[in-house]
């Protein structure tokens, strides 16, 4: 006897995909092109036709728990070839924006990140933080915020203490760190019990050692971009991908450094130009401005590809802390007090929204790929 499956149309769900860059979702015939055409699509149970299918008939609950949204890269191949011009690649990147906010809580400070009219509030949001806490400060005798900090050499911290931005950045790393740990635990749990009903692995239980070595193995081919470079139709995004993520991982390592030589050796800024590190941090500013910038460049010279507001924001936040971190300390050598204060404020804000858009926004990718690249690893999926 045939088996029965009833299909209960999610309409709600198939509205936010196209509202979220998929509007061509219903063009597609299931012709299944896109899996064919796809160089980097496994032998087994292809993408993204069947995911295409789940989407146009609403099935939530087939792709937000499914790793096989992650595997793919949006290399553009699909959507090119598309004979009906419904652009797998950007429904596939729709239902990945979807499945961000599901794992992300709570859902509204998500909404801070996903709404272009929330953009205000968001940055309001730090520079209240750093003005009231700096005030109240002041009044209990800390010297956190000075508006006329004077001197003949430009030093940002009589601005702003350093203590006041610990105070409240290092918090709100370890938000995003917990945030990013409760939807990971729910993320690997899905994706798992959806690899063992629809075939994909044999194994009924994930062994943390094989996790974590599948982790290691799958690591230096996100180091080198090797799946975007196996791309036909954008493999130049390789580039400025990479730019963007070594410029994040430089300024990762020498925040780190600062952080290590302020506070176990107590060695305040400004640094001398000449240090090894500072080297570092402004290749990796610069890397980041430029990656940032020839990621602009490769949106607007393909109008037919969907870049809703959730790209834009990662790209325009990366490029404003890239850009405001450089002329922070290019206006403080230039003797500029004011504007470099200022700047450096600004710069401050955006430092703030990154931390805690990471695991609401598009910058989430990273960790979700990378954890479904080491899960496919894991198991073996071919």
């Amino acid at each position: 006897m045939t088996d029965r499956y009833v299909v209960e149309p999610d309409v709600g769900f198939i509205n936010e995909v196209i509202g979220l860059g998929g509007e061509d979702l219903k063009k597609c015939y299931q012709c299944a092109t896109c899996a064919v055409a796809c160089p980097i699509s496994p032998d087994n149970k292809p993408f993204p036709r069947k995911e295409m299918i789940a989407a146009s008939w609403g099935l939530k609950d087939k792709l937000v728990g499914n790793a096989d949204i992650w595997l793919c890269h949006n290399c553009g191949d699909c959507s090119t070839l598309c004979p009906r011009g419904a652009k797998p690649g950007d429904v596939l990147g729709a239902i990945r924006a979807y499945a961000i906010q599901e794992y992300a809580q709570p859902k509204k400070l998500a909404e801070l990140f996903n709404d272009p009219k929330k953009l205000p509030v968001l940055f309001a949001i730090p520079a209240v933080l750093f003005i009231v806490l700096g005030i109240i400060g002041n009044i209990l005798g800390f010297h956190f915020l000075d508006f006329t900090p004077g001197g003949e050499e430009i030093v940002h911290a009589k601005f702003i203490h350093t203590t006041l931005v610990d105070i409240i950045m290092i918090p709100t790393f370890f938000a995003a760190i917990g945030i990013f740990a409760m939807g990971l635990k729910r993320f690997i749990a899905d994706i798992h019990k959806d690899a063992l009903e629809t075939g994909k692995t044999t194994l009924q239980k994930i062994d943390p050692k094989g996790f974590a070595e599948a982790l290691v193995r799958v690591i230096p081919g996100i180091f080198k971009h090797k799946k975007f470079t196996e791309c036909g139709e954008n493999t130049e995004r390789a580039t400025s991908h990479m730019m963007v993520f070594f410029g994040f991982l430089g300024l990762f390592i020498v925040t780190n450094i600062f952080f290590v030589v302020l506070y176990g050796f107590g060695i305040h800024g400004p640094y001398s130009q000449l240090n090894p590190v500072k080297w570092l941090a402004n290749i990796a500013g610069v890397a980041l401005i430029i990656g940032a910038a020839l990621m602009i460049k490769d949106r607007t010279a393909k109008p037919d590809q969907v870049s809703a507001y959730k790209d834009w924001f990662i790209i325009g936040l990366a490029l404003a802390l890239g850009a405001t971190g450089m002329l922070t300390q290019m206006t403080r050598l230039g003797g500029a007090a004011g504007l470099s204060y200022f700047i450096y404020f600004i710069h401050l804000l955006c430092i703030w929204v990154f931390f805690m858009c990471l695991p609401f926004s598009k910058f989430a990718h990273i960790i979700y790929r990378t954890v479904a690249m080491a899960y496919a690893e894991y198991t073996g999926r071919k």
